[in-house]
């Protein structure tokens, strides 16, 4: 029901601004609106409740309402309404450094953030750099391994038509040789055999000699 009289908060009551709450402490706006002790923006909730859940006339919009809880809640809004204007316009004063500060951090953030990303290409880059010279290492060992085996392969090829060539060489001696000493042997088989054959012939005259003399004795007797 409405009361004929309404009570008036004590200030007394009320806890006053701390040093801290009065003075400019880096919150943010959204932050303005609230002290130590009293959230400015939770009390208008509760005086919007009050008047929410009073009871309401029938057929009107008129609405009950306890007057001295109503009065007590818009006066406790009140005395620490102004804590909390000199704390927004405290904080709307310092914005600029507010404003300054974040940027200052912003590009410290934007700093620290390009210098890890040149850092990360840098190691990227070496890390890149290393397999490129690994891959021209591994090209180059291919390539020295590929004329080092043609190489050899040609020298194998070399040492075996040059052995071929002395193997043909010792052959043609070899059957030179064999002709010479065939050829000496035939010649000295020659010789042997001519001269048993002049022994032989004489041999043949003399026995031929010899018959003779003895037909031609006989002849005479």
């Amino acid at each position: 029901m409405l009361r004929p009289k309404s009570s008036r908060l004590d200030p007394d009551r009320l806890p006053p601004p701390s040093e801290e709450e009065s003075s400019y402490s880096g919150v943010s706006p959204v932050d303005a609106s609230q002290t130590g002790s009293i959230d400015i923006q939770g009390e208008l909730e509760k005086l919007k409740e009050i008047i929410v859940s009073s009871i309401r006339i029938p057929f009107t919009r008129y609405t009950f309402v306890d007057e001295d809880q109503l009065l007590d809640q818009i006066e406790l809004v009140q005395f620490n309404l102004p804590p909390a204007f000199e704390q927004a316009i405290k904080v709307i004063e310092h914005r600029e450094d507010i404003i300054l500060d974040a940027k200052e951090y912003a590009q410290e953030m934007v700093l620290a953030a390009e210098q890890q990303a040149a850092q990360i290409l840098d190691e990227m880059e070496l890390v890149q750099q290393a397999r490129i010279e690994a891959q021209r290492i591994r090209q180059q060992c291919n390539s020295e391994c590929q004329v080092a085996q043609e190489q050899t392969i040609a020298e194998i090829e070399r040492i075996e038509q040059l052995a071929q060539q002395e193997l043909e060489e010792m052959r043609r001696k070899a059957l030179e040789e064999c002709e010479a000493i065939q050829k000496g042997a035939d010649e000295y088989a020659e010789r042997v055999l001519g001269d048993i054959e002049h022994r032989l012939a004489d041999m043949l005259r003399v026995i031929r000699n010899g018959r003779e003399q003895l037909h031609g004795d006989s002849s005479k007797k």
